[in-house]
C-alpha cells in the first residue's frame, strides 16, 4: 500500500548499516535495510506495510513506530531501549526520524504507525485474522470495539481488554491472550510500557504485535488527529500539544534531538 510505504535513497554510512539478517523457514533475508538513528535501531524499507506481511510470513514478530520523543526516552531508559532493539521491526513514525534518516542519505517517508495498523486490521479482516485489542481506558475501549466491528467488516476481534485493569488480573489475562495465539495484538499502553509489555510477551507466538500509543483515543473518537496539512509540513506535534498541554514537558526531547543529531553530524 503506497500510503505506508518509504522511499528508499541510496548512500547511508556504511558502518551504520546492520546487515539484513537471515530468518523464516526458508532462511531468506529480510526485504528491509536496518540502520541507527542516535544508537536506536529503525527500518529502511520501501514499503513498511509490505514489510509486516513478510514479518508475518516469516513469524510474526514486534513492530516498533519509532519518533524522535521515543529516540530520546530509549537512550535515558535500558530497558525500552533493550526492547526497541530486540523488536523485529522496527519502523520511522516521527518527522524528526525522517529528517535524521535523511542526512544518513536515505530518502525515506513517514510512515505513520495509526496508519500501518488500520491497514492491518483492514487486511487481517479480509484474511480471516484474529485480533487482539489490548489497552486505552474502559470507555474507550467499549467504542472502539463497537466502531471497528462496524467500520471493517469481517473483523474478528478475538479479545478486547482495556489498560486499567487490576495489577492482580494481569498474569491471567496475559495467559489468555498468549493463550489465543492473535495474528495480531495492537497494544495502546503507551511508552515505554507498551513497547516492553510486547517484549515480554509476544515471544514464541505466530502474530505481530504492535504498540499505538494513542491510536485506540482517535478510532475510537475521543481525540482527533491532526489535519492532513499539519502532517504533510511534519507539525503533528503541535497540533497534540494544544489538545494536551500537559505534554509540554516530554516535547523538549525534540529539540534535543535534534541538537544532538545535528552534533553527531
Amino acid at each position: 500500500m503506497a500510503t505506508n510505504g518509504s522511499g528508499v535513497g541510496s548512500g547511508s554510512s556504511a558502518g551504520q548499516d546492520r546487515a539484513s539478517a537471515s530468518g523464516g523457514a526458508a532462511g531468506e533475508a529480510r526485504s528491509w535495510r536496518v540502520t541507527q538513528v542516535l544508537g536506536v535501531p529503525v527500518a529502511v524499507s520501501a514499503n513498511v506495510f509490505a514489510a509486516a506481511l513478510e514479518l508475518k510470513q516469516r513469524g510474526g514478530g514486534q513492530i516498533v513506530t519509532l519518533n524522535a520523543e521515543m529516540t530520546m526516552a530509549a537512550r535515558a531508559n535500558p530497558e525500552l531501549g533493550a526492547a526497541i532493539a530486540a523488536a523485529e521491526l522496527v519502523i520511522p513514525d516521527g518527522a524528526g526520524v525522517v529528517w535524521a534518516l535523511a542526512r544518513q542519505g536515505y530518502r525515506v517517508r513517514r510512515s505513520p504507525g495509526i496508519e500501518l495498523a488500520r491497514a492491518l486490521l483492514e487486511y487481517g479482516a479480509r484474511h480471516g485474522w484474529r485480533v487482539a485489542l489490548v489497552g486505552a481506558s474502559p470507555e474507550v475501549m467499549a467504542s472502539l470495539r463497537e466502531r471497528l466491528v462496524a467500520e471493517i467488516p469481517g473483523l474478528d476481534l478475538v479479545l478486547t481488554l482495556h489498560g486499567y485493569q487490576d495489577p492482580a488480573l494481569w498474569p491471567g489475562l496475559e495467559a489468555e491472550l498468549r493463550g489465543l495465539r492473535p495474528d495480531l495484538v495492537l497494544a495502546a499502553l503507551g511508552v515505554p510500557r507498551q513497547e516492553t509489555w510486547i517484549q515480554r510477551l509476544h515471544q514464541g507466538q505466530p502474530g505481530l504485535w504492535m504498540g499505538v500509543g494513542g491510536s485506540f483515543d482517535v478510532w475510537a473518537g475521543s481525540k482527533q488527529r491532526a489535519p492532513a496539512w499539519m502532517g504533510r509540513l511534519q507539525i503533528e506535534w503541535l497540533y497534540r500539544l494544544i489538545q494536551e498541554p500537559s505534554r509540554w514537558r516530554r516535547m523538549l526531547a525534540l529539540p534535543a534531538f535534534a541538537w544532538e543529531v545535528l552534533r553527531r553530524g
